[in-house]
């Protein structure tokens, strides 16, 4: 197991935190309480007393436990980590923690965006990926998603969005989903979307698991160096064990069967010493190569094609501990992306500018006003020091008779960063020159060439999951205008992609964008349609998830072994071995829990049954040999597990007296591929390691045969 890290946060928050262990109960006052279990009352069997003060105190406290969730990103999981600066970076920024060799602490939330906090881990949505970095300069918030473009440009447009997105207020239906007339109502009259809706159609809106999703900090962003000279820099999270996702119909299983799939792989791996891992990656752009590209950089609706300024690894983050209190830790943490340090700055990227306040207010507001930042999960590890003394929730007890700035009667004191020589916060020098306006540039008003570019980078079996997952959405859809709209989106973007969505709805998609939809856009673009400048790529690897078979990892990947009573020891712990040499684990499955025998005699431990298990949570499937074979011949759920793995497009292994039972099964009438592995003919552990690395054997997959 690896060893967890200790440092400034780690201890700040030992420091807050409390073991009743041994402890005698008490009021929230300290007072020892005597009888727990009854009110204070008239007689055993009278009216309850208004002066019971431990009642009160109490009922108090329960009745004030539950905070306003986030109106978005409500469903979240947390951990703490550190981060270690491995490149030197001061020709580009003065931040002290991205120093080569320094380590920072920090606080990571992951979420989705638009179900309520009682949802499914993996609905069809972004996700949120929110770093904290506890730094010496102060608190520096990287607020982001998992998906690097966002669905709007300006944030006027943003409560209009998710009230389309969330449950229909008539009804409050559907929850953590976007098919529904609303939503796409409002999409199919915002061509700008049309990027970011490719990317939530594919895959990547379900991922695997947190651990193996890409973050992304969406805007443009500034770093400012010792000089005060900026660069536009882009962030980008790489995760060490690659970018993997679920298919849809095993989401809408695995919902239903562990509606925490995705929080529970993180905290497990965790607890397991399996401490996840991304590289922190930057792009760079010189402040004079602004205008240099087909793009706009401020605009939050574009990426910048890695071919085109490739991603540098700076540094690299490690989750090791998971927090001690939900609530405490992953609910109270408050994130806002206007929280910088030193060396980093803003853009005037219209989306961002509105999140600037958007989320500072909104912490205010849900954790009960201005001193949120007191609580022990948002508290700077240097300190804070001004004049600030009152407000709801106060926790610091500021010495002294000063509230205010400048003063002689505190000595001038907290002092300015400047007056002594020290480093304070300067936001980057530009010259801003225009007119008050309601306006969006023009340089904002290509919207289908990148979308056509995500399209084009994809791999076959990815288009085909594009198109599903429109064909998904678009048939929730009651309204048959709404459809056509985005039809007519869709062939801008690619007509094939129109086509097939098309046919799937029972539409013929319109060659042009319908009237309304151009009312709408040229309210922000007069001259809207725009001839679309060339761009730089018309393709781009980085965009697609496909891995090569056997240049993937399998690390911490769960392979469920099929087991019965007199299954051979020797075939399971041959398996295992070759497996956890790999990082993998080995969860057996049985008929029972208990124990299950082995063939050669003992027995192992089973947590696991196929009465309590679902073949969706696991990443592929061994089929040992034993006794245990007769007996899986006569188990439905056993030949439902291994069906539903291969329509999964999952590697299985049998071996070699196993071998019968795929007679049993929907796999015997299929064409034979990489990912079915028997003994005959095969090297067991290496061919079925071979083909985990790959994730998925999407070659067996056919169309409309396995939903996704």
């Amino acid at each position: 197991m690896a060893k967890q890290q200790e440092n400034k946060k780690v201890q700040q928050i030992q420091d807050h935190t409390i073991d009743n262990a041994n402890r005698v109960l008490t009021t929230n006052d300290g007072v020892p309480i005597n009888d727990n279990n009854n009110m204070l009352k008239a007689g055993e069997r009278g009216p309850a007393l208004i002066e019971d003060f431990i009642f009160q105190d109490k009922l108090a406290h329960f009745d004030r436990e539950r905070i306003p969730e986030r109106v978005v990103h409500a469903r979240g999981s947390g951990a703490h980590g550190v981060f270690e600066a491995k490149v030197d970076m001061s020709k580009y920024t003065s931040a002290a923690f991205l120093k080569k060799g320094t380590v920072t602490p920090l606080f990571i939330r992951f979420s989705t965006v638009a179900g309520f906090k009682g949802s499914t881990d993996l609905a069809r949505d972004v996700r949120g990926f929110s770093v904290k970095f506890y730094t010496e300069e102060g608190n520096y918030d990287l607020v982001g998603n998992n998906i690097p473009v966002f669905f709007i440009q300006d944030s006027m447009n943003f409560p209009d969005l998710i009230h389309a997105v969330k449950p229909e207020p008539n009804n409050e239906m559907p929850q953590a989903a976007s098919a529904h007339d609303t939503f796409w109502d409002f999409i199919s009259l915002m061509p700008e979307s049309a990027h970011m809706l490719m990317w939530a159609m594919s895959d990547r809106a379900i991922p695997r698991s947190f651990r193996m999703m890409e973050g992304f900090g969406v805007h443009t962003f500034k770093f400012v160096n010792a000089a005060g000279k900026g660069t536009f820099v882009k962030f980008h999270w790489k995760p060490k064990l690659g970018v993997h996702s679920v298919a849809w119909n095993e989401a809408q299983k695995i919902s239903g069967f562990d509606a925490d799939f995705l929080r529970r792989d993180l905290w497990e791996n965790i607890e397991k010493g399996n401490f996840p891992q991304w590289d922190l990656g930057v792009q760079l752009v010189p402040e004079e190569d602004e205008q240099k590209y087909s793009f706009d950089l401020l605009d939050a609706t574009k990426i910048i094609p890695e071919e085109v300024i490739p991603v540098t690894i700076i540094g690299t983050m490690t989750l090791n501990r998971n927090p001690e209190n939900f609530f405490a830790e992953t609910e109270q943490v408050a994130f806002d992306p206007g929280r910088l340090v030193p060396g980093i700055d803003l853009t005037n990227d219209p989306l961002l500018q509105g999140r600037i306040f958007s989320y500072a207010d909104t912490q205010n507001y849900r954790l009960g006003g201005p001193n949120f930042h007191e609580l022990p999960i948002n508290r700077p590890v240097n300190g804070k020091h001004n004049n600030q003394k009152d407000g709801f929730g106060r926790q610091d007890i500021l010495k002294g008779n000063v509230s205010y700035f400048p003063n002689s009667l505190g000595g001038g004191c907290p002092y300015h960063a400047m007056l002594k020589g020290e480093t304070g916060f300067k936001s980057h020098e530009e010259k801003v020159d225009g007119h008050k306006v309601r306006r969006r540039s023009s340089s904002f008003a290509d919207h289908f060439t990148q979308a056509r570019l995500f399209f084009n980078s994809q791999s076959t079996p990815e288009k085909e999951h594009i198109i599903s997952g429109y064909s998904f959405e678009l048939s929730k859809v009651n309204s048959v205008d709404i459809r056509k709209r985005e039809l007519a989106i869709l062939n801008q973007i690619d007509q094939e992609l129109a086509k097939r969505v098309g046919a799937n709805l029972g539409l013929t998609p319109p060659a042009q964008l319908d009237e309304l939809t151009l009312q709408f856009a040229r309210q922000n673009h007069p001259d809207y349609p725009i001839q679309a400048p060339k761009p730089e790529v018309e393709k781009s690897a980085a965009l697609s998830m496909a891995t090569a078979p056997g240049e993937g990892t399998i690390e911490t990947r769960k392979v469920a072994f099929l087991v019965a009573d007199g299954v051979s020891r020797a075939s399971v712990d041959v398996m295992k071995k070759a497996l956890e040499a790999e990082g993998a684990e080995a969860v057996l499955i049985s008929t029972h829990t208990g124990t299950v025998k082995f063939k050669e005699g003992g027995e192992a431990e089973i947590q696991h049954t196929y009465l309590t298990e679902a073949s969706v949570c696991y990443d592929a499937f061994y089929t040992p040999d034993g006794d245990s074979v007769a007996a899986l011949e006569d188990e439905p759920d056993y030949i439902h597990f291994i069906n539903e793995g291969f329509r999964h497009c999952k590697a299985l292994a049998f071996a070699k007296g196993a071998e019968k039972l795929i007679a049993e099964s929907y796999i015997a009438k299929q064409e034979k591929d990489s990912g079915l592995i028997l003994e005959s003919g095969h090297n067991l552990t290496a061919d079925f390691i071979t083909a985990m690395k790959g994730h998925r054997v999407w070659d067996r997959e056919k169309v409309r045969k396995v939903p996704a």
